[in-house]
């Protein structure tokens, strides 16, 4: 595949951006890019090749809930809508005029929500829909990728060869996140196994009674159905799956079963007592800021509320705050610390942009969230512009930067949530009003980057710049950093 150098695409040669999927990050993108002036070829195999989970031929078909989830601002996916908003995203504006009642939530008809989506976008002067599939990436051209995890295989295998042998993983096996400020400190240490590198892993010490009261409810909680739709023998072929282990599965193996995997003890001294657990629950740093815990090896199929009960027993978590509970699903996805830069821009291909659930980015309001940035990228590409990475102080910056990123060698899927947000830098009484303020600090760096920011990067003859109306004002100001062309 032609490679287009940096400096070639700074020239402003290429006009055209082609966007492949027409999901919720697609349709995003395309609205971004033709709203500006940019001519936009957007590919959807659907309805001529379907997928697994669609019904319709519909843009931005939403396959399971109709819930964008919480709406209020003290809430991280909150934020995250409103910033949209303030961005003129097509998918807040459809979900706002499509809602149905659902208490704090945003929740939508999805019918007349994809239909009003696809109406939208068709109608868009510039925007060409073709109804096939793309196996290759086109070979000039600026480009985004917004196929979702059900990429096609021929695709994904494309993907894979562009990206590198194992940047795709094709089964999602997510362990729960908490928060480090939920986590009882006096009843947990610091170590790494046999004491190798830094003292790396929050350490959750249990004795053997402990341990036989953890096997028992986690034996007895009430798990999903299956969801994973594995054809027979899939389940015990091939490393991934088995890698992949729901927890309890895996204790149902027999009663030492998680105490010689992912419960180990050995090499975990516990330095307060001298002596070494019967098992030990391992916390591994989620971002960089190291707010974000890990609970190692503890994939599962537990319901969500189960979850909360059943890990809340092990000491330390009794009054854990889960940010993202452990899910399992087929899925296919980018390493994207590996590959992607903070503006979802491909490392070493200037004009290949990725968007929406492939980038591991996980939800409605997210996926939407990537195409807007990718969308904004790949115009200021076009133009002969910097790209650029939101403020690390907005939901969108945090977003960005937890995909470019992250610290874990093992990169999953994450929502957005406050902790990948930087601290406030000053201790707040309650939930609430640290995340209210949270929140008004990124309202107010979105504002100065929206007024400035853009127009501050962009090179001669790239005029346009956002106008965002009603911006809250402020002087907790964010510090833009431009993605370079070369």
């Amino acid at each position: 595949m032609r490679t287009v150098e940096g400096e070639e695409v700074a020239r402003g040669i290429m006009n055209e951006v082609t966007i492949i999927g027409a999901g919720l990050a697609g349709a995003e993108a395309a609205w971004q890019l033709a709203r500006r002036g940019v001519e936009v070829r957007l590919f959807e195999m659907r309805p001529k090749k379907m997928t697994p989970a669609h019904k319709t031929g519909l843009f931005a078909e939403l396959v399971c809930s109709n819930s964008l989830r919480a709406n209020g601002l003290e809430n991280a996916v909150g934020l995250l809508k409103e910033e949209m908003r303030r961005l003129d995203s097509l998918v807040m504006a459809v979900a706002d005029s499509v809602s149905v009642p659902a208490g704090g939530a945003l929740a939508v008809d999805r019918d007349l929500f994809a239909q009003e989506i696809t109406n939208r976008v068709t109608v868009l002067p510039g925007v060409t829909v073709c109804r096939e599939e793309l196996t290759i990436l086109p070979e000039q051209g600026v480009v985004i990728v917004a196929t979702g995890p059900l990429t096609s295989e021929s695709l994904a295998e494309h993907i894979r060869q562009l990206t590198g042998e194992e940047t795709l993983a094709f089964f999602d096996a997510a362990a729960p996140i908490v928060t480090v400020e939920s986590v009882d400190m006096d009843k947990v240490y610091w170590a790494s196994r046999y004491d190798k590198g830094g003292a790396d892993y929050l350490n959750c010490p249990m004795d053997e009674d402990r341990y036989r009261e953890f096997r028992e409810a986690l034996l007895a909680a009430e798990v999903h159905e299956d969801h994973l739709g594995l054809d027979e023998g899939e389940a015990t072929k091939g490393k991934v799956f088995e890698a992949c282990m729901p927890l309890e599965v895996m204790a149902a193996r027999g009663y030492e079963t998680m105490a010689f995997g992912p419960l180990k003890p050995v090499g975990l001294r516990d330095p307060r007592c001298g002596r070494t657990p019967f098992a030990v629950v391992q916390l591994r740093k989620e971002n960089a800021a190291g707010s974000l815990l890990n609970l190692v090896g503890f994939q599962t199929h537990l319901r969500w509320g189960e979850q909360e009960r059943v890990f809340r027993m092990i000491p330390g978590l009794e009054r854990a705050e889960f940010v993202r509970y452990g899910v399992m699903h087929r899925n296919t996805f980018l390493n994207a610390p590996r590959v992607l830069d903070g503006d979802f821009g491909l490392r070493g291909d200037p004009r290949v942009f990725f968007a929406g659930q492939i980038t591991g980015v996980e939800g409605y309001v997210e996926s939407a969230a990537s195409g807007l940035m990718a969308g904004i990228n790949a115009w200021r590409r076009v133009q002969g512009c910097s790209t650029l990475v939101f403020p690390e102080t907005t939901a969108l910056g945090g977003l960005a930067r937890h995909l470019a990123g992250s610290p874990t060698g093992d990169f999953q899927p994450m929502n957005i949530n406050f902790g990948l947000l930087p601290p406030l830098g000053e201790r707040v009484r309650g939930k609430k009003e640290k995340n209210s303020r949270l929140a008004r600090r990124a309202l107010n760096a979105l504002e100065d980057f929206c007024s400035g920011a853009l127009e501050d990067f962009c090179s001669a003859g790239c005029q346009e710049v956002l106008r965002i109306e009603g911006c809250l004002s402020g002087d907790d100001l964010a510090t833009i950093q431009p993605i370079s062309d070369g």
